[in-house]
Order: C-alpha cells, then structure tokens, then sequence
C-alpha cells in the first residue's frame, strides 16, 4: 500500500505527502512541511489558488532543496519563477502524458474549475495513487483499479441546495453557487468511484466543504 501523510486538505490549505518524497501541492506554511523537507524530491503543483499555492513556502522549498524538481503544466510555469524557483529545477508537465521520476511515473490530466487546473495520478513500485481536487467533475478521467484514491468529496447536493435556497429567501448572496460550479459533489465522487476502485482499494475524502462565507482575500475562489 502506498504511504499518505495528509498534512492538510481544504480551504485552509493543501498539502499532501506520498511514501515520504512526492508532496502534491504546496498551500501550507513551510513550518508544517519542515520535519519532512529533507526526503522530499519532487513537487507537484495543480493550481495558483493560494491554498494550493504557497509562494513563501514554495520559495523557501526551492532554496532549501536546490535539487528538489518542480512539477506543474504550463499555467504554474511563470508563477513559480516569480516566486523565487530556479528555472532549471521546473518540469513543465503536458496532461495526459507520462512522465518518469524513477521512484515512480506522474501523469497529470485536466480538471474543471475557474482557473486553470490539473489532478495527478502517480504509480509507485508500492502501488498507484490518484489524486484530485477541486474540480466541477471528473468526467473522462479514468484510475482502474488504483490502489489510493485521493479524490474530492466537497458537499451533499440536497445540503447546498437548500443553503442557496435560505440565503436567497433571505437576501443574502449565496456562495455556495460558486461551490457548484467549481468543486466535486459526494454524487459524482461516489460515481467516479463505483466505476473504478476494486475490493482493496482505499479512498480518503478531500477538501470536504465547510459553511463559511470567504473574507479572507484570497487569490480567486478556491
């Protein structure tokens, strides 16, 4: 089975570990990474939302670790380089193509939410992992028989819909709209899922959605 260490996951910040050297995405600050700095050897960046995308933590990570690889597609090209990362440690990755890190392949593929973004499936000697959040749906992507699924679970569709629905009965901007269009529902993760785990495989619920309005200015809706 493959190692997993969730750091953190959801609006707060996102950060996941996998068997000790791959971290996927970099939205924490860098005092929660350090104890597992040293073993890290690759970085895998889906989007620029800051809870995705750190630029203190990620600087710091590219001045710490001169050797450590950078793996984004093309969007999170420039925004590394402004952010202090070495052109020379950054991996521009095409989606749906594979790339090799000899401890394992990565394959990034596309997702659907407001800015540009991308989930990651990675293939260890140990197993295979998927992993993808913030996405409207996860149609065309395909993890048969993976043995990890890290895969968004965000909200209830009749729970949503009836907060929309009291806000609106009570003039209030719903955010939760944009909840809709940009992040996974239980209903389709569990589709996704019926389609494609296997008796031994194990899934971790994602960036589940927690009420509460956003104020804190962030870089876009997360």
């Amino acid at each position: 089975m493959v190692k997993y260490n969730i750091i953190s996951t959801g609006s707060d910040g996102n950060a996941t570990i996998l068997e000790e050297f791959v971290l996927i995405d970099c939205g924490v600050p860098y005092k929660a990474l350090e104890p597992y700095v040293p073993k890290l050897k690759l970085v895998l960046l889906t989007h620029i939302h800051s809870d995705h995308f750190q630029k203190r933590t990620i600087k710091r990570l590219a001045s710490e670790r001169p050797t450590l690889r950078f793996g984004c597609c093309r969007w999170l090209a420039p925004p590394l380089i402004a952010a202090g990362v070495p052109e020379r440690q950054i991996d521009v990755l095409e989606p749906r193509t594979m790339y090799g890190y000899g401890l394992c392949n990565v394959i990034p593929f596309m997702l659907v939410h407001n800015v540009p973004n991308c989930g990651y499936k990675v293939h260890f000697p140990s197993g295979k992992v998927i992993y993808a959040t913030d996405t409207n749906n996860l149609n065309g992507v395909q993890a048969l028989g993976y043995d990890l699924y890290l895969i968004e679970a965000n909200y209830r569709d009749e729970d949503i819909q009836a907060k929309i629905a009291e806000k609106k009965a009570a003039g209030q901007y719903a955010y939760e709209t944009q909840v809709l269009k940009n992040h996974l529902s239980e209903a389709k993760c569990n589709d996704f899922l019926a389609r494609n785990m296997q008796a031994n495989s194990v899934y971790i619920p994602m960036h589940v959605h927690v009420d509460k309005e956003k104020t804190d200015g962030r870089n876009g809706e997360n």
